[in-house]
């Protein structure tokens, strides 16, 4: 197994540190064989069978069209007049790499169990063999070059597998890009240029796309989806360089970006006509200071970085990593229903804590779902699908919120104003 490479730090003040968005290991451990060799899956629906779709190679045949993508919720509505917003919640991984330790299948069925949807941000070097790395071109650096490492061919298999049915069990494949490139160096993706972007993001395409060419395999069904259509938003690696990707992202009609160096649990606004759907900085018991919504940020104030701290720790830091994603969550819920963000990697730093932890928040999540809470785990595009149907003055009011800030007369009152022509909405903060 490779071992990952640089795990920087990007200080984000108040003592939160922000996300080094490094995928963690995973591999293959044969628990799905849904879909058929064709690549155009065995999809099924509750109550009744649902007839398999007849897959259409793009390209090359890395990856095919197969119809509407199954298990989505259905189409969204305006709130009404007076209706309480539901509490989203949205899990997401950074690079998606399945690569030795079960994480990936792990997390697909816990959705699964529950009826969840998530986000799973695809490095695309994970599709693409170390033989051929010279056929990535990074942008400010040699060619073949990464800061995070290339796969092993069996690895690179166990990813596919599980973006496979990570897509035919309703979840988003956005993009992590490729080569994780931080730092202060020239080479940083926070230097780059909107055209250099836009290379990263063609690459990223091109190495999902055509992974059957660079792979040379030709025993293995294809990905059931067109990317092109796909692939709507992203993270960018270390949350840097945002403000010349969004040029490029709507360009290309992405319709969300998930790269904010740190926001707040508050309702989201637009930036240069894109969604901005930042991670937040969420409670953390017993410190004076909130902490970003993502395992890394747990570690790098628990253990300063270290990803292999005394084991004597580990309990009350797992306690701890979940029980701020507990009360972020509730925060939220008992307040201003702003949609929380929740990002990881597929890691097993510090014995794995904090894979535990977000596992225990997300079964305490879901729980309150299944009792009757109006709690929706839903993907980042699913998200923004129920965004773009909303009526402006009611966003606008929503944003008005602050963290924890209950609605004044309640939300009958609140979102019916909102909704009342005339009422006090605030100007638009798209």
């Amino acid at each position: 197994m490779r071992a990952l490479s640089r795990r920087g730090m990007l200080g984000l003040g108040a003592g939160a540190a922000a996300a080094v968005s490094l995928a963690g290991c995973g591999g293959l451990t044969g628990s799905d064989d849904s879909g058929r060799a064709d690549g155009s899956g065995g999809d099924s629906v509750q109550g009744g069978s649902k007839p398999k779709p007849t897959a259409r190679p793009i390209g090359d045949g890395s990856t095919s069209r197969t119809g509407k993508q199954p298990h989505q919720p259905a189409k969204p509505e305006p709130l009404e007049p007076g209706q309480t917003p539901p509490q989203f919640v949205v899990f997401s991984w950074d690079g998606a790499g399945e690569v030795g330790n079960g994480l990936f299948p792990r997390f697909l069925d816990l959705a699964k169990e529950h009826g969840a949807s998530m986000t799973f941000f695809l490095s695309g070097l994970y599709l693409l063999p170390e033989s051929k790395k010279r056929l990535y071109n990074p942008p400010n650096n040699p060619r073949g070059a990464s800061d995070i490492g290339y796969l092993t061919d069996e690895h690179v298999k166990d990813t596919l597998k599980n973006v496979r049915r990570a897509w035919l069990e309703g979840h988003e494949i956005g993009t992590h890009f490729n080569g994780h490139f931080c730092g202060e160096s020239h080479g940083s993706v926070k230097n780059w240029t909107p055209r250099q972007w836009r290379s990263e993001i063609d690459q990223a395409k091109s190495f999902v796309k055509e992974w059957r060419t660079n792979t040379g395999w030709t025993d293995l069904p294809s990905l059931p989806f067109d990317y092109d259509k796909e692939l709507v938003g992203g993270r960018t690696p270390c949350l840097l360089g945002q403000d010349n990707l969004l040029p490029t992202a709507r360009e290309l009609g992405w319709r969300y970006d998930a790269s904010s160096p740190g926001g707040l649990q508050v309702w989201p606004a637009k930036r240069q006509g894109i969604w901005d759907l930042p991670l937040q900085q969420i409670p953390f018991p017993g410190r004076g200071f909130e902490v970003l919504s993502m395992d890394y940020n747990m570690l790098a104030n628990q253990s300063l970085n270290s990803t292999k701290a005394p084991a004597h720790n580990y309990p009350g830091w797992r306690k701890q990593s979940a029980q701020a994603y507990i009360q972020g969550f509730k925060r939220a819920y008992e307040t201003n229903r702003a949609p929380f963000f929740i990002g990881n990697h597929f890691e097993q730093w510090n014995g794995g804590i904090y894979m535990d932890a977000v596992e225990e928040a997300f079964q305490y999540i879901a729980r309150e779902k299944e009792k009757g809470a109006d709690v929706r785990l839903v993907s980042f595009r699913q998200f923004t699908d129920w965004l773009d149907v909303q009526k402006p003055e009611v966003l606008d009011k929503l944003r008005t919120l602050g963290v924890g800030q209950q609605p004044t007369g309640g939300w009958r009152e609140f979102t019916g104003k909102a909704s009342t022509p005339g009422g006090d909405a605030s100007p638009n903060a798209a």
